[in-house]
């Protein structure tokens, strides 16, 4: 599997179906190629995760069918990082011995993420509330403002941040920027609040 474009098939198809039709929040979605779909809150959860995720470049929902001897399985995701395609899912999986060398067949990895790893911490938090914003477009001339001070000034505050927005909503336009990886805020020490520090992303 070299790319994450949607593979379709009948089974595919009637799992993307089944899945569309449940209304998990937060609904926007930022590197997520493809339709977003989501069986269970769980594995909503997960891809809210996968977009504020510095190493993921994309990421795809139920790509493939995984198969063995009559035995079939959808993963909940397919994650590219660089050159790197890993299928996972969400919660412990169906725990099939065949999953992970079926994998490689399709030139990927096969993971199964705990719910542990998946809502422990304050990370998931974080990133639903910056979800609400997956939509928001900052415009160019907040941009420019918040990223020539934090230029200046190294790092500011959420709340100091907030004072330079004069196009948009400030909040909207700082969670956009977050998001697009043109700033970034730590998230998994608290949750964001006034005094959490910004600072400039350099790749």
């Amino acid at each position: 599997m070299n790319s994450l474009t949607y593979q379709p098939n009948e089974a595919l198809e009637a799992a993307l179906c089944r899945a569309q039709s449940n209304a998990f929040l937060p609904r926007g979605t930022v590197r997520c190629q493809g339709p977003p779909a989501f069986r269970t809150q769980l594995a909503r959860d997960l891809g809210c995760l996968l977009d504020v995720d510095d190493e993921v470049d994309a990421w795809s929902c139920l790509p493939a069918a995984l198969t063995s001897e009559g035995d079939a399985h959808i993963p909940d995701f397919l994650i590219k990082r660089g050159r790197r395609h890993t299928l996972v899912d969400a919660g412990p999986g169906p725990g099939h011995p065949w999953l992970c060398s079926a994998a490689r067949e399709r030139g990927s990895d096969y993971q199964a993420w705990p719910k542990s790893a998946i809502r422990d911490g304050v990370r998931l938090s974080n990133a639903k509330d910056l979800l609400r914003y997956a939509r928001w477009e900052c415009p160019l001339g907040d941009r420019i403002r918040l990223l020539g001070a934090l230029d200046e000034a190294g790092s500011l505050s959420v709340g100091e941040c907030l004072a330079t927005f004069r196009e948009t909503r400030p909040m909207a336009g700082l969670a956009s920027l977050v998001l697009q990886r043109f700033v970034e805020v730590e998230l998994d020490q608290a949750r964001i609040g006034p005094e959490t520090a910004v600072r400039r992303r350099r790749d």
